[in-house]
């Protein structure tokens, strides 16, 4: 390890190859007869080679990567790992979760998945570390706690993107990356991302990574075709001219643009009634409603019309995409296959302003 203070406790609007999918996907694979057809969605070899370049990670992942979020609180053991194998069957190889999320047992039940499928080697596996009440914060010590204690609820060896929680503060952002160098170094960890960044730090960490320090490839911004405020200005000019990679989290706005809750009376009893309400608003009708229209033009549920859009974004690589039932991620998949032509794009912009 280098030398660092640090203590370690030892289209025309969518810029596309194959179905709206993004750049990096190979020129081979045929492109549909009509520019919005989808891709039935039949069977595991819907989405088999379909795989784009995680910035410059190294890793090639299929364009959505499955989010764990609901493992363990919304949805049991059995459930999420039907999703699991769902999303796999379906050409599915990138899992997100984090160390907060129901205290681990999001990374433990898909850990388990891993070990019991033996399906690890196949796997992109992403996790986010900052925010365990165990190993808070970014600072060196908690940091490789936070990253061990990890890869012992996933029962693995190596974590392929490891998330850096900025909103869980950092006190030197050199300290945090000269740690994750070691976690390299040590074969732990493979790629660093971020999550809670702003413009301000991605520019300091990449004038350290100039010294030598590991670069961030991977950004995970809350974005989606309601939520655009936060990826705006300096932000997006940053990750674009730095080449790093998008995964949005939060694509279908916690369920809403799903369109299954239109009325607040049906968000009473759903545990994301408060966040789905505030989108309960005109311009939220006006987004579903454009959604509607595409969905039933291209016969697609309107969530993989939501995923479509995101993927005609050009600084999107993959959403992180949770889901609550296997069926849930046939429909989200089905957005892989949907190139949206620049009519719709524009049609869905107007309903979101």
């Amino acid at each position: 390890m280098r030398s660092h203070s640090v203590r370690l406790p030892k289209a025309e609007g969518v810029r596309v190859k194959i179905f709206g999918i993004g750049p990096g996907v190979p020129s081979q694979v045929a492109a549909p007869p009509h520019p919005s057809a989808p891709i039935p969605v039949q069977g595991p070899a819907v989405g088999s080679g379909i795989r784009v370049d995680l910035g410059e990670s190294g890793l090639r992942i299929f364009p959505l990567m499955l989010g764990g979020a609901e493992f363990g609180w919304n949805v049991d053991i059995d459930t999420s790992h039907a999703i699991l194998d769902s999303y796999v069957e379906h050409g599915g190889n990138a899992v997100h979760t984090a160390d907060s999320f129901t205290g681990g047992r999001s990374e433990h039940i898909i850990g388990q998945w891993l070990h019991t499928c033996g399906v690890r080697d196949d796997i992109v596996l992403a996790t986010r570390i900052g925010q365990h009440p165990d190993h808070p914060g970014l600072g060196p010590v908690n940091l490789v706690r936070a990253v061990e204690a990890s890869l012992t609820r996933l029962r693995t060896d190596r974590i392929d993107v490891l998330y850096l929680d900025g909103s869980a503060g950092t006190t030197s952002l050199e300290d945090t990356l000269a740690t994750a160098e070691w976690l390299i170094e040590a074969g732990k960890v493979r790629a660093i991302g971020a999550f809670g960044f702003g413009a301000e730090q991605l520019v300091e960490a990449r004038i350290l990574s100039s010294a030598g320090l590991p670069r961030i490839t991977v950004l995970d911004v809350p974005y989606n075709v309601l939520r655009r405020k936060e990826l705006d200005g300096d932000l997006r000019l940053v990750t674009g001219a730095q080449g790093i990679a998008l995964t949005p989290s939060h694509p279908l706005e916690h369920g809403f643009l799903a369109g299954a809750y239109r009325t607040r009376e049906k968000t009473v009893t759903s545990v994301r009634a408060a966040q789905i309400a505030g989108n309960l608003t005109k311009r939220g009708s006006r987004v579903l409603r454009a959604l509607d229209a595409v969905g039933t033009e291209l016969g697609v549920p309107d969530a993989a019309v939501a995923v479509a859009w995101l993927l005609a974004q050009r600084i999107v690589a993959a959403p992180i995409v949770n889901a609550y039932a296997p069926h849930h991620v046939e429909e989200i998949v089905q957005g892989v296959g949907v190139r949206l032509t620049r009519s719709q794009l524009a049609d869905i912009a107007r309903a979101s302003e």
